[in-house]
């Protein structure tokens, strides 16, 4: 993909918007173009029309969904999206988020051709990620590795049953307060997955998450009241939570051989699975 910076700044030229500043990145970069709009800078993995189709979607259902103002354009070969920015307003109603996140995994997944599995991400390839980092980390972070692995026996055949249309990334970095209610970002990992798939990064943030991430005291109970059940003790929701901190912490290590600033955090993950009782907590990045 072309530098994120530089085709924020081409859109923004083409649509007459202010200088954008960057907000933050994830799987895409967000970059605020005046008081009004964000601009999303992303590889669109379903393509442009899915995109707009599914968000179209999402809204009948009601799933509240970022607002577009501009339709998709394409600057040096990425995919630009303008939205309108969500002003942060109190708390977020994790109840409702739960309920919308209810409403997607009601859809029927045969009803929607081409979402992929989650099992096939490119990052929940740990096999082979741990292959590749394991030549420059430690030996007791590796058996810390090792453990997690241990005691989750089976858990991507696992991963193959009861699917259900997923978001894919709920966490509280992709969703927003604001005066109308939650809203609900980043709908480019959406997927076919047990539904503790979407519960999974809460359940940890709630619950031992926030040991690592410093999210806090999140309700996980009041998602799951507005969801309409609780997955914690699920095995397999059990297993995807844990495996995320694994995975995180294996994409910060790889990142982190040509990086510094990756380098720096991938230390401060690796500290934990040594069993470092004074580990720091993460830093999203």
């Amino acid at each position: 993909m072309s530098d994120p910076a530089a085709v924020a700044r081409m859109a923004a030229r083409r649509w007459g918007l202010p200088e954008p500043e960057h907000l933050r990145t994830g799987v895409g970069s967000l970059w605020a173009a005046g008081d009004e709009v964000v601009l999303r800078v992303a590889a669109l993995p379903f393509g442009a029309v899915a995109e707009t189709t599914w968000m179209a979607r999402m809204s009948s259902i009601g799933v509240r969904v970022p607002k577009w103002v501009r339709d998709i354009d394409v600057v040096e070969g990425t995919a630009v999206v303008a939205l309108e920015r969500v002003v942060a307003e109190g708390q977020v109603d994790w109840a409702e988020v739960g309920a919308m996140v209810r409403r997607v995994h009601s859809i029927d997944a045969e009803d929607v051709p081409g979402l992929p599995w989650c099992g096939d991400f490119a990052h929940w390839q740990i096999d082979s990620l741990l292959a590749e980092v394991r030549p420059h980390v430690d030996a007791a972070a590796v058996s810390g590795f090792d453990a997690c692995l241990a005691r989750w026996p089976g858990w991507r055949e696992q991963m193959r049953s009861s699917l259900v249309v997923c978001h894919g990334d709920v966490h509280p970095g992709n969703v927003m307060p604001s005066a109308q209610g939650p809203v609900l970002l980043d709908w480019d990992m959406r997927c076919r997955a047990p539904a503790g798939w979407d519960h999974a990064a809460l359940l940890r943030w709630g619950d031992r998450w926030s040991d690592r991430w410093g999210g806090g005291a999140l309700a996980y109970d009041a998602f799951a009241h507005g969801y309409g059940r609780s997955l914690r003790g699920q095995w397999i929701t059990e297993a995807m939570a844990e495996l995320r901190l694994l995975v995180a912490t294996l994409m910060r290590v790889r990142a982190g051989l040509t990086d510094q600033a990756a380098a720096g955090e991938a230390e401060r993950r690796l500290r934990w699975w040594r069993g470092d009782p004074d580990a720091p907590r993460w830093e999203p990045q």
